[in-house]
């Protein structure tokens, strides 16, 4: 059903494409929040089409919310799980951007876009009986991301944002959390499913928690992205 949908919705936005709408949202996007959303929806899964667009897939108003601090905090350190337009979108802010990805297909399609302030990894997960950190997506049994979940403890120094939207993202909350820096912020994406939701309120006694809910760019629906954020001391 997602694959028909992604035809579709390419078809459609090649039509629209070849009759100059597309074109014209495009450069409204800049000046216009709904612009942008409308033509972000016929860049699904669409790495230059969301780079152009200069939106993460994420809410929007996480995404302004995180933009903010962002400027606040030039020259942050930041830790991704799970790579694509954010990647491109954080490297514009930040000072510096270190992203784990499981999928090699994919890394091997998003390097050569990404500029020098990001340090790109490929963490596949072990085929395992008995996964250490298994995850809980459909077609994922019998894998275990113990090391892609571990990458981040390859990277010295705390971090100012760390960005969980890739496998496994119970665990890699659990690890985010000791390693933030004072006062940083932890972006955690589609939190709508429960597990996530309770991930989050094991760790609520140390943490702030934002949770926004809105449009989300290349979905026709409305999502939530959480931000955690670690008081400072």
């Amino acid at each position: 059903m997602k694959s028909l949908y992604i035809r579709l919705v390419r078809a459609v936005g090649a039509l629209l494409r070849a009759l100059g709408v597309l074109g014209l949202l495009q450069r409204r996007a800049p000046h216009s929040r709904a612009a942008t959303w409308l033509a972000s929806l016929f860049a699904i899964h669409d790495v230059d089409g969301l780079g152009r667009l200069d939106v993460p897939w994420w809410t929007f108003d996480s995404a302004d919310q995180v933009a903010a601090w962002l400027r606040d905090h030039p020259g942050a350190r930041v830790f991704e799980w799970g790579s694509g337009a954010s990647t491109l979108w954080l490297a514009d802010r930040a000072g510096s951007v270190h992203s784990v990805e499981h999928h090699a297909g994919w890394a091997q399609v998003l390097a050569p876009r990404l500029p020098a302030n990001v340090e790109l990894r490929v963490v596949e997960a072990a085929s395992s009986a008995h996964p250490v950190v298994p995850s809980a997506k459909p077609g994922h049994a019998g894998l275990d991301f113990a090391a892609y979940v571990g990458a981040i403890d390859e990277v010295p120094g705390d971090f100012d944002l760390v960005v969980i939207d890739g496998r496994a993202r119970e665990a890699c909350l659990a690890r985010a959390v000791e390693r933030l820096a004072p006062g940083g912020v932890i972006v955690f994406d589609n939190v709508d499913r429960r597990r996530y939701v309770e991930a989050i309120e094991t760790v609520g006694d140390r943490l702030s928690v934002t949770m926004t809910r809105g449009l989300t760019p290349a979905l026709p629906y409305p999502t939530r992205t959480a931000l955690l954020r670690l008081t400072a001391t």
